[in-house]
């Protein structure tokens, strides 16, 4: 015996957060970070075969203030993580990072001073997506995946409060140079 029996035919009932989530997973705008052979098959989703336009995605954003999505597809050497750092931080909040290809996850087959060792060191990382180079049906599960999130994303001062949490334990990791183990 809940309201939804007194109300007629042809209401909705939801929450703002289930209906700003809705809206917001509906509308990502990717901004391309394509560095090595894992831009070729991000590319590739953008094509009739694989239609990346179904989820709202088509227009990827070559200005990362029209962007909230960022593809960070391939390595990332050391030289190119402030830039990477830098557009980052000049896109719109609420914003998400999806790390495409083992190398964006972990430096892949590349372990030398030279690439950076999981770009998670630089920007906070919501979806890791492996593979070397991963298909393009990999990236449409990972955005799927990533919409999920989004749907349960919470709004106000929660919300700002976990992001900087997570960003700053992000960019607390140890650097690489002063990792032990198998890297050394």
């Amino acid at each position: 015996m809940g309201i939804e029996e007194k109300l007629p035919s042809g209401f909705l009932l939801s929450t703002v957060e289930g209906l700003a989530g809705y809206m917001r997973k509906s509308s990502l705008w990717p901004a391309t970070f394509g560095l090595a052979c894992c831009a070729i098959e991000m590319m590739a989703t953008g094509t009739g075969r694989y239609d990346i336009a179904r989820f709202g995605m088509e227009a990827f954003r070559a200005s990362p203030r029209q962007a909230d999505l960022m593809i960070v597809a391939g390595r990332v050497s050391q030289k190119m993580a402030p830039v990477l750092r830098q557009i980052y931080d000049q896109m719109t909040n609420p914003k998400w990072v999806l790390a495409m290809g083992v190398c964006a996850s972990s430096g892949g087959m590349f372990n030398n001073y030279a690439i950076v060792q999981g770009v998670d060191h630089v920007v906070p990382v919501d979806i890791y997506l492996p593979g070397c180079p991963p298909r393009p049906e990999m990236l449409l599960d990972a955005i799927l995946k990533l919409h999920a999130q989004i749907q349960q994303t919470k709004l106000g001062a929660h919300a700002v409060k976990a992001r900087q949490v997570s960003e700053a334990e992000a960019l607390l990791a140890a650097p690489t140079s002063e990792m032990r183990g198998l890297l050394r």
